[in-house]
């Protein structure tokens, strides 16, 4: 009989050693060095639980997917009624019993014009369905996206990633394919004049760094792209179901776009799935005849745990008003920070919309802390918000993570199920962790100057130049 538990307490106490021998070597080393190397043991609501019992506040929620929380109960009895039931799964020539209905749902909830449902496996999935289905449905191949944006490491959607961190040693990406500034109308409308773009890719709101466009310039790119014939793809794998106090990020702006892109927080974290949403003439040109009828499709796509588990997801998402709930707290905990902009001169600004929050620190104006500040950014932009988060982490609790590569940005992205108990302990948190790092000498600025030695020996070391320095690993998507 095959015994799970019996097997991990077999292997109590080497999950570290294994993801170090076996998995990811080079993340491993970064777990170690800044201290996340803790043995989590289970994980509920909003909450992680390490192996002595001590209690952390998840403001990464598996980057984004844990919206309805960790081990929702609702949704795993979903999955196991789906087991008990013996369902016919992936069929493939036959009726399936559950993605239809997990599809109504999906354009019951979505922007107008929105009807066909492509089910896959992931965020970067979905890109690439998109990206297939703007090609075959114009006839054009050139794909316009934004600097810094993410959406996705698979091939095709490195191709339209904005940060050159993630694309650099893979060679020859999908061509053609034009990056221009997010925010910037008059440089979208340059590219968009020249009539050969199949699309225009962008996420509502960037998850690196939590970029918020001005209010005419979703509006505005969805104008130009029907003026010139390329259809507007709206990324809301990270800003949809919830997350930003809407049910899609798109709706703060009145958007009705032609292709939508969902994934993470679909399955409440339990299935990987993914669905693309897509006006109905879209998809009549890519499924266009009966021997083109899987001419796109997926092993996994419309699996029977995965529409499960979507269907409850979005019955959790109703029953407990968490798009609400993630308005509400998320203004809250906001206003907390953003009260301390005017007390601390290292902080410089607050922004967000529902829980989907930047934290964005900037050089001070006193004389000690402008040099600590100089003297960590000249060995590297990461190492200020890396000394906020150790702390945060090993004192207090709080699990968070840096916004993206060199950014002085730290980007919370908790569990929907958040309360705003939880957010008076992150506040108070980052309050007392902020207040220490305006004493200079401190502590935080030890440790600030302890990961700086181990990055400039890392640069000096001859054996290790293609390594970059630890860092905390940039949120997927974000």
């Amino acid at each position: 009989m095959f015994d799970l538990k019996a097997l991990l307490d077999q292997h109590a106490g080497r999950e570290f050693d294994l993801l170090a021998q076996h998995v990811n070597p080079a993340f491993a080393k970064v777990l170690k060095t800044l201290g996340y190397d803790i043995r989590y043991a289970h994980g509920q609501g909003a909450y992680l639980f390490d192996d002595q019992g001590y209690r952390y506040i998840d403001c990464l929620g598996g980057y984004a997917v844990f919206s309805c929380g960790r081990n929702h109960p609702t949704i795993r009895d979903a999955i196991k009624q789906a087991m008990d039931l013996d369902l016919p799964n992936l069929i493939k020539m036959g009726t399936p019993r559950l993605s239809g209905i997990l599809a109504g749902q999906l354009i019951e909830l979505a922007p107008l014009g929105l009807d066909t449902v492509f089910f896959c496996n992931s965020g970067a999935e979905g890109v690439e369905t998109a990206i297939k289905y703007a090609r075959a449905a114009t006839g054009r191949d050139r794909v316009i996206h934004c600097r810094k944006g993410f959406h996705g490491l698979t091939l095709g959607a490195l191709s339209v990633n904005g940060g050159s961190e993630f694309r650099e040693g893979f060679g020859q990406l999908l061509e053609p394919c034009t990056a221009v500034p997010f925010n910037d109308i008059d440089a979208l409308e340059a590219e968009l004049a020249k009539r050969d773009a199949a699309a225009f890719i962008v996420e509502p709101i960037q998850g690196k760094g939590v970029n918020i466009p001005d209010d005419a310039y979703l509006p505005r790119a969805a104008e130009l792209c029907r003026q010139h014939g390329a259809l507007l793809i709206i990324d809301e794998v990270q800003t949809g179901f919830g997350r930003t106090g809407r049910m899609f990020a798109c709706e703060h702006w009145g958007i009705e776009p032609d292709i939508m892109i969902t994934a993470k927080a679909l399955s409440g974290g339990y299935i990987p799935v993914g669905a693309v949403l897509s006006k109905r003439w879209i998809h009549k040109k890519v499924f266009s005849s009966l021997d083109r009828c899987v001419v796109h499709s997926t092993t996994f796509g419309s699996n029977d745990l995965a529409m499960a588990a979507g269907l409850a997801t979005l019955h959790v998402m109703r029953e407990q008003r968490l798009v609400e709930n993630t308005a509400d707290v998320g203004e809250y905990l906001m206003e907390q920070f953003r009260a301390m902009v005017d007390r601390y001169e290292l902080l410089h600004s607050v922004r967000g919309k529902g829980l989907m929050i930047a934290i964005e620190f900037g050089p001070p104006k006193s004389l000690k802390l402008k040099m600590g500040w100089h003297l960590l950014h000249k060995v590297d932009q990461s190492l200020f918000c890396q000394a906020i988060l150790i702390p945060l982490l090993a004192d207090h609790r709080i699990l968070a993570q840096v916004a993206g590569h060199r950014m002085d940005v730290i980007k919370l992205i908790p569990p929907l199920v958040l309360t705003r108990q939880d957010a008076d302990e992150i506040a108070a948190a980052f309050e007392k962790v902020i207040a220490a790092c305006h004493q200079f000498p401190g502590p935080v600025w030890e440790i600030g100057k302890r990961l700086s030695q181990h990055a400039l020996v890392k640069k000096g070391s001859a054996s290790a130049q293609a390594d970059s320095h630890p860092e905390l690993p940039v949120a997927d998507g974000v």
